[in-house]
């Protein structure tokens, strides 16, 4: 049973509950002053204390899937995602290799014409030469024989650092949403490409290409596109991309959308910070270069550089966001051709409930800026 499925919470919360009134039925044969009393006391103690506190955080875990798995748990996470050197021309492989599927959580999940479908699949950068894996949302329509000539747009969908990509399918709920916005009206068929920005862990990369380390910026913005695009019905045009992502994610989604405006139709970043973090996790990024440290910069980039013909969606809260201002300043610094938009709530963590909240109206937008080809 995996670390988020229903039933380890359940008899988690079982087990506590045996324990606890095992303890108040128990305890006053145990009182006594005897050895074995005192063990015995300190035994049920110490075991309803784990099995509570167990209950508690896999509880948390499940309301905001920190870790994914066991092995995530434990530091033992053997998902791909490393930098390799890969051949080129005529002897590459090919660029996505399906490895698994996966149902959708939404009403006809086991029917691809109703529910839709994902994709297991590892993407592999010929520019970057990068591997990572990735969840490919593939909507009803897809499958349904009035589309089976028709290209979609497509988005590529970000988790936090050091988050996992199945956040974005169960603490995230992103291709149950874009399928009730779907049946709403209120938005169109999309592909969703989720993955993590951690292509090469556990360094926090920054979506950066790192003078010799991993060419993270090159991997999303140039090779997983065409990947996709070689792989699936999507067009491969900007107007037919957009990106999106929470915390690490959303930096990641705006300064690729903002510095790859041929590639990225509209970029939304949802909790997002302006400027590449530079901290343990993320070791020298720049190496001493002053042009590619301000071009990491956000705020710096829309005063110094061309603003594009794009569409930027940024979300904060006034309470409990600690990027309300500089949301503030990003928004004020935007100027024609680009355009910008904003969600911002009275009141918001930086967790996965506030994300839940604009990831609805998020795909909105998101959807009225693309196009077919």
């Amino acid at each position: 049973m995996g670390l988020t499925s229903k039933t380890v919470l359940v008899l988690a919360i079982g087990l506590a509950v045996v324990l606890f009134a095992a303890t108040v039925l128990i305890w006053p044969r145990l009182a006594r002053r005897s050895a074995a009393a005192v063990f015995g006391r300190v035994g049920l103690l110490l075991v309803t204390q784990v099995t509570v506190f167990a209950s508690v955080g896999l509880l948390a875990n499940n309301s905001f899937l920190f870790y994914g798995s066991w092995s995530d748990l434990l530091g033992r996470q053997q998902e791909p995602g490393i930098v390799l050197d890969r051949t080129t021309g005529a002897a590459a492989s090919r660029n996505i290799l399906r490895v698994g599927m996966e149902r959708p959580d939404v009403p006809g999940g086991s029917r691809p014409t109703a529910g839709g479908r994902i994709d297991k699949v590892v993407v592999a950068g010929r520019r970057s030469g990068i591997e990572s894996p990735a969840y490919v949302y593939l909507p009803p329509e897809y499958f349904q024989s009035d589309y089976a000539h028709r290209n979609f747009p497509a988005v590529i969908v970000l988790t936090g650092y050091p988050g996992t990509s199945e956040n974005l399918l169960k603490g995230l709920q992103y291709p149950r949403t874009a399928l009730d916005r779907v049946k709403a009206g209120r938005a169109q068929p999309m592909i969703l490409v989720m993955l993590r920005p951690t292509v090469a862990p556990p360094r926090d990369t920054e979506c950066v290409d790192i003078a010799g380390g991993p060419k993270t910026e090159t991997f999303f913005a140039k090779d997983l596109p065409q990947a996709v695009s070689d792989a699936y019905r999507v067009g491969r045009r900007a107007r037919n991309w957009g990106i999106i992502g929470n915390s690490t994610g959303g930096y990641c989604a705006l300064k690729i959308g903002l510095h790859h405006p041929n590639r990225f139709v509209a970029s939304a970043g949802l909790s997002a910070y302006y400027r590449a973090a530079e901290d343990p996790t993320t070791g020298d990024l720049f190496h001493g270069d002053r042009s590619e440290r301000e071009r990491a910069d956000l705020l710096w980039s829309l005063d110094h550089l061309p603003q594009p013909d794009s569409s930027f969606l940024v979300t904060t809260s006034r309470q409990g966001e600690g990027n309300y201002r500089s949301t503030r300043l990003f928004l004020a610094k935007v100027r024609a051709p680009a355009q910008v938009s904003s969600i911002v709530l009275n009141s918001g963590g930086h967790n996965f409930n506030t994300w839940r909240r604009e990831i609805p109206s998020a795909l909105e937008w998101m959807s009225s800026r693309l196009s077919e080809d």
